[in-house]
């Protein structure tokens, strides 16, 4: 919750309860670890191979060691100290082994939403049973309670106690009064010109003398703050952008409660299309460029077809942010695609009105319970440590909820791949077909997402009808959006026009050092028109200012 507001109602748990807990992670994870067990020859193998390597440990191997980035076992105490080695060693043989079992269930051809169900329960197990989780099976934290004379372990104790009581039993990832919506974040300056019932439009102040006469309006996820791309200066996107020169509209999504339940595609898709006509109305282009960030992709691209099929060619061009719209390729997503999982999900919300942001949340969290769970389990409650002050961690805590209505949609795009298939989705009355889409394209994915895989992210080129541009990022998720330019550590790969095989497209692909964003606005820019003089007031007369940015729906704040 940011500073100045309040957060929209979350029902309490009341006879869904036990829905909620089915359709949690680890019931995710025990159902996928059941699955396993169907394959006894496969056990009894791998059970065989792991009393051997638990053998060669007992008698002083050298052959299983850490992988030399596992950061788990950095203290020298798994390499110098006899009993800790064999036990990291007895660990990783174990690990391997599960992993093992799960490559020998997807090879026997199966299911890959049971594959990905069955991975998940391996690596949450994996990393929940790892040594360092405890205070005895890890060296470094021994050494800081020896070092302070107890006193890691007794914070460690009382940080414990707290995020039991106020994080559902999870590590707190961030200090999230470290940052403050406004204050430290989305300080890009601008002025809300459209408000409605479900979004609020942002215009940001030109920085240059002269601006590029086509707008840029800007689609984030609905199911995150729009803030992710405006935050702190230096590592703002918005900010990026509007230094180009672009005229960047962006929407803001209210954050929805029960009585929303009913918002869906059609909700979302309308209010792209308001605020694609007020950027117009304002700037005096007759058209705008787009970009649609992860599920704000999937929405803009419902709008794109339906623009396509009533003809309005407003929109010239449109980009699309690690958003995937074919779910039907292996994703460690498909995990929560189980029929049973897909209708429990659905009686939740509809039970509900909303899916909270903290399950949703909790979702994502558990797909790297490495870095988003364990990590920070070690560090604030093992070492005693404070949460890391972080404006990404920060914007990540700060989640939305999801409406009953669109939450349905997205189980069925997401389980029946029904966006790929043509009219298996009805958007503002029209039948989805993507491939009647023409406007020219420009698609990233990241070589390490764990939610949306750039090989799906990729085939979004091939779906559309008009020249498309592929962009690789590396990095994960978020990271690889959150990518200013200037840091030699991060790469991305272009490539010639995409063709049917994404390995084949990489394999050729050049290697950039830095960030993908001065990529696309070469890209964006040759897109947007001509240069005029930037304009002295936002707004119009139209649609005035109503209020300085970031606005309020970020706030969960009533404008009134």
């Amino acid at each position: 919750m940011s500073a100045a507001g309040t957060v929209p109602e979350e029902q309490p748990a009341t006879a869904v309860g036990e829905d909620i807990a089915a359709t949690s992670p680890a019931a995710t994870a025990a159902g996928g670890l059941a699955r396993l067990l169907t394959a006894p020859r496969a056990v009894a193998t791998e059970t065989v191979h792991l009393g051997r390597d638990l053998v060669a440990i007992a008698r002083g191997t050298d052959r299983i060691a850490p992988a030399e980035k596992d950061r788990r076992f950095a203290d020298p105490a798994w390499r110098s100290n006899p009993a800790y080695r064999r036990v990291g060693q007895g660990y990783l043989a174990w690990a391997a082994a599960l992993e093992r079992l799960v490559d020998r269930y997807a090879a026997e051809g199966r299911d890959p939403r049971e594959v990905a169900r069955a991975r998940f329960a391996v690596g949450a197990l994996v990393s929940a049973a790892a040594p360092t989780n405890t205070l005895l099976g890890n060296p470094a934290a021994l050494k800081r309670a020896v070092e302070t004379g107890g006193g890691s372990v007794v914070r460690g104790t009382k940080a414990l106690v707290h995020d039991v009581v106020h994080n559902r039993g999870l590590p707190a990832q961030t200090d999230r009064s470290a940052f403050v919506i406004g204050r430290d974040l989305a300080l890009t300056p601008g002025a809300v010109v459209y408000r409605d019932d479900v979004i609020e439009l942002i215009q940001y102040r030109p920085s240059t003398e002269r601006v590029r006469e086509r707008p840029l309006v800007v689609v984030p996820p609905m199911i995150n703050r729009f803030h992710m791309l405006d935050l702190r200066p230096g590592r703002s996107f918005v900010e990026h952008a509007v230094a180009q020169g672009l005229q960047v509209f962006m929407i803001s999504w209210r954050n929805p409660s029960r009585q929303h339940a009913h918002w869906d595609l059609d909700t979302y898709a309308e209010r792209v299309r308001r605020a694609i006509a007020v950027a117009r109305q304002v700037t005096g282009s007759p058209d705008v460029n787009t970009m649609g960030f992860c599920a704000g992709g999937i929405v803009l691209s419902t709008l794109l077809n339906h623009l396509a099929a009533v003809e309005d060619d407003t929109v010239h061009s449109a980009a699309f942010g690690v958003t995937l719209l074919d779910f039907s390729g292996a994703a460690p997503l498909n995990a929560f695609a189980g029929p049973r999982t897909v209708g429990l999900a659905r009686r939740i919300s509809r039970t509900r009105g909303v899916i909270p942001a903290r399950t949703m949340g909790s979702a994502f969290t558990w797909m790297r319970p490495d870095d988003l769970v364990f990590g920070y389990l070690v560090n604030q409650w093992l070492m005693g440590e404070d949460p890391p002050a972080f404006d990404v961690l920060a914007w990540n805590a700060d989640g939305t909820n999801l409406p009953a209505a669109l939450h349905e949609q997205f189980l069925r795009i997401f389980a029946e791949h029904t966006l790929v298939r043509p009219g298996g989705e009805t958007v503002l009355g029209t039948p989805v077909d993507l491939a009647r889409i023409t406007v020219p394209t420009y698609v990233t994915g990241a070589v390490t997402d764990h939610i949306t895989p750039w090989t799906g992210c990729y085939r979004t080129t091939r779906m559309m009808s008009g020249p498309s541009t592929f962009v690789l990022s590396s990095s994960g998720h978020i990271q690889s959006l959150v990518n200013p330019p200037g840091n030699p550590r991060m790469s991305y790969w272009t490539g010639g026009e995409p063709g049917p095989d994404p390995a084949d497209w990489r394999a050729s692909a050049e290697e950039h050092t830095g960030s993908w964003w001065g990529h696309w606005a070469e890209w964006t820019t040759a897109r947007s028109g001509d240069e005029v003089p930037a304009p002295a007031e936002l707004g119009s007369e139209n649609h005035p200012v109503l209020e300085a940015a970031p606005g309020s729906y970020v706030l969960d704040r009533d404008p009134a």
